[in-house]
């Protein structure tokens, strides 16, 4: 029989679905923007600017960027997704931790955050999921009132 959560976690459960739920939404749109800027970088070899003397956003190789005095937004993409993903990997860790799930399904949780769009399937999945078993368990510990004879 599969370990379930204890009853006393639920609070901290509840918790860990919050965090859940917005760093996967966070780190889904964070790979989104990576793999577009992937392709604008490897596809078209230019990266993503910001300011300096062409102003605005704009595409030009990752050189021109730096001597126009622009910031480069595509390394800001880059660093923030692993830091999100990082932050990620921890609320996956949490939740997995709580719920007492098997391992298989951290790996899942995991590669939401590697594989496009996996991240937004794979929340709305677990969260129901999660969501569901908590409410068994709460409805499993209420003591029920007998009938009086």
């Amino acid at each position: 029989m599969p370990a379930r959560p204890k009853l006393k976690d639920v609070p901290s459960i509840r918790g860990a679905l919050r965090l859940y739920r917005v760093t996967s939404i966070v780190t889904g749109t964070f790979l989104l923007l990576l793999v577009l800027m992937m392709i604008s970088r490897y596809g078209f070899g230019n990266d993503i600017g910001y300011g300096g003397t062409y102003g605005g956003f704009y595409f030009l190789p990752r050189d021109v960027i730096t001597d126009a005095g622009g910031f480069n937004i595509s390394t800001l993409i880059l660093i923030l997704h692993g830091w999100f993903y990082v932050v990620y990997l921890f609320s996956d860790f949490r939740l997995w931790s709580l719920m007492r799930w098997s391992f298989v399904r951290f790996l899942l949780i995991a590669a939401g955050g590697v594989v496009p769009f996996l991240s937004f399937i794979v929340e709305r999945h677990y969260h129901r999921t999660a969501t569901a078993q908590l409410a068994a368990l709460e409805t499993a510990s209420v003591p029920q009132e007998t009938a009086a004879p």
